[in-house]
């Protein structure tokens, strides 16, 4: 993959021309230029191929779903009129299929014509098991996806799915346009450079340049669906640096406008809020900073087979240790020095909404050293010399890895240091964001690939339905070579049970049913360690004063609604 990519026959800055739109301060492109900053410099824009939030953000400024989460976590209708609902005649009453109509005279960037073909095809794009598609996990339960006619679509389960909005709901399911991907298909898919950087959308913007890991260039769609709209004629996406630079960009010296993920001390962000030149915008969805448990030998010397099912982990697979590298953490402590009011002590991977949080694993939010201690002595952990515990040859020593960033590292310091205190060495490695989100299969040191014992990072879900999120740790959803890396079960946690629940709430319609069903899958990945959570973490952005439309959102990319921010006078 190549560091630069020109799009070929960019469009170039959009015209502020008053014919269109009337008066001149209804054009498109108005208001000139946008520079957003995400200090994880974005490394595709194909969501389908990563799932890194940044490559999510920065797609969804191009292509489009055919509806949107908004700020408060609810469906708004995008490419389409209406949503489809069971009063409205759009899910079928037996809860098997959902029909969408997309909205008439919608065009592609390039001028063609938006049909049902291009949803059709991309379903079949990610349901190609050959793929390795990061977002399978949101075409759980589909039977087929046909095109009623050139505007309507219908989706069919295998059964009664009481949530269908999983397909095309949110900005991890984009539609991609069937004419330009076409070659794109099954394992081609990772080698269509010129797609995954420049595809073609809806959305209000088009992209010009593209430097993978680095910024890109984009321009108003002239054919955006909405008249005036974006206010924005170009905008600068730059990556890269770190989260203090990217803050003190927008809060203090205002030379960019938006800010992403500004992951620092509360300390430091109130201190460059505190310049008047820009405000911190916060907003808590899902997130939750965890350690994922690597349950299968990450060693070198298996080549090909590093990381895969074929291999257990010599240690990690003992609960024992696992859970004694949880009860050593001082979660009070990483809230106060990492996040202050922005973050909550969390004992679950699934913390909101509400009705998802489990009252069940409270006893994580207290440190027990010596509680870890006793545990690993009753196992046989025995201590060395060297104070590291061992046991039948094997030693307590761990690779933990994450992405580079301040408050990151902060915490691996202190996890390394109260590991120490119950016998287990601990080598710390921090990878670029760029790289570690990144879906480059070249490289050794992405999440997916995991070539460590564990590590270290957040992510969440579009909407407020967890379905597709806990069915990310079913056991069909291992990253592997076989799927080219790209499943999303990081610690290649499998168990039928749990995926027999997976099932039973895709086809449950009750809220009540479907809460205790979440809160199984949660309590069933907590107590058995096979995800350490830290943090419930609120999402942290800033922006500049002058930007106006800004609606921080916890359930779909921050960039849902760019088409509707605008510079004040």
């Amino acid at each position: 993959m190549t560091l630069k990519y020109l799009i070929a026959g960019t469009l170039g800055a959009a015209l502020l021309s008053t014919t269109a739109f009337g008066e001149s301060h209804m054009a498109q492109g108005r208001d000139g230029n946008v520079n957003i900053i995400y200090w994880q410099a974005a490394s595709i824009m194909n969501p389908y191929l990563s799932g890194g939030t940044k490559d999510i953000n920065a797609s969804s400024m191009v292509i489009e779903p055919l509806a949107h989460y908004d700020e408060n976590g609810a469906m708004v209708a995008t490419l389409v009129d209406e949503i489809p609902t069971v009063a409205n005649g759009g899910v079928s009453a037996d809860l098997t299929s959902i029909t969408w109509t997309l909205s008439e005279g919608l065009l592609w960037s390039d001028g063609s014509a938006v049909t049902s073909a291009d949803v059709v095809f991309t379903a079949n794009y990610c349901m190609d098991e050959t793929g390795g598609c990061q977002q399978l996990a949101k075409f759980g339960g589909v039977e087929s996806v046909e095109a009623i006619d050139d505007l309507t679509v219908k989706i069919t389960f295998d059964g009664p799915k009481p949530f269908p909005y999983g397909p095309f709901v949110g900005s991890t399911t984009p539609i991609l346009q069937a004419a330009q991907f076409a070659d794109c298909m099954g394992v081609a898919a990772p080698t269509c450079t010129a797609q995954n950087f420049g595809p073609i959308g809806t959305g209000p913007f088009t992209v010009t340049e593209f430097r993978a890991n680095d910024a890109i260039t984009l321009a108003a769609n002239p054919n955006y669906r909405v008249a005036g709209k974006p206010a924005f004629a170009t905008v600068n996406f730059k990556g890269g640096g770190d989260a203090a630079a990217a803050g003190r960009a927008v809060l203090e010296t205002g030379e960019f406008d938006y800010a992403w993920n500004l992951q620092l001390a509360p300390e430091i962000l109130a201190d460059m809020e505190s310049k008047g030149v820009g405000t911190v915008l916060s907003s808590f969805g899902p997130l939750v900073e965890r350690i994922m448990i690597n349950m299968t030998d990450p060693s070198a010397a298996l080549g090909d087979e590093r990381s895969t099912v074929a291999h257990p982990h010599p240690f990690m697979s003992d609960m024992a240790v696992r859970q004694a590298l949880s009860m050593a953490i001082d979660r009070p402590l990483l809230v106060e020095i990492g996040y202050g009011q922005a973050g909550k002590v969390t004992c679950n991977v699934l913390p909101a909404p509400a009705i998802y949080d489990s009252p069940n694993n409270a006893g994580c939010e207290m440190q027990d050293i010596a509680g870890a201690n006793a545990l690993l002595d009753a196992a046989g952990w025995e201590r060395g010399s060297d104070g590291v515990r061992s046991k039948d040859g094997v030693r307590l020593s761990i690779l933990y890895q994450t992405s580079t960033n301040a408050v990151r590292q902060d915490f691996q310091a202190l996890i390394k240091q109260w590991w120490a205190e119950i016998g287990i060495e601990t080598e710390l490695k921090n990878i670029s964001g760029g790289v570690f989100f990144g879906g480059d299969q070249s490289s050794p040191d992405t999440f997916q690939k995991l070539f460590a014992d564990l590590e270290m990072y957040a992510n969440n879900f579009d909407g407020t339905d967890p379905e597709a999120y806990m069915a990310r740790w079913a056991c069909g959803e291992i990253p592997s070579p076989e799927n080219a890396w790209l499943g999303g079960n990081m610690p290649r946690h499998c168990n039928a049970d749990y995926d027999a629940m997976v099932a039973e709430m895709g086809g449950t319609a009750d809220l009540a049913e479907r809460a205790r069903l979440a809160i199984a899958m949660n309590d069933m990945l907590m107590q058995s360690y096979t995800i350490i959570p830290l943090v419930h973490r609120g999402n942290v952005s800033g922006v500049v004063n002058t930007l106006e439309g800004v609606k921080l959102n916890a359930w779909d990319s921050e960039l849902w609604n760019i088409a509707d921010w605008s510079r004040s006078e």
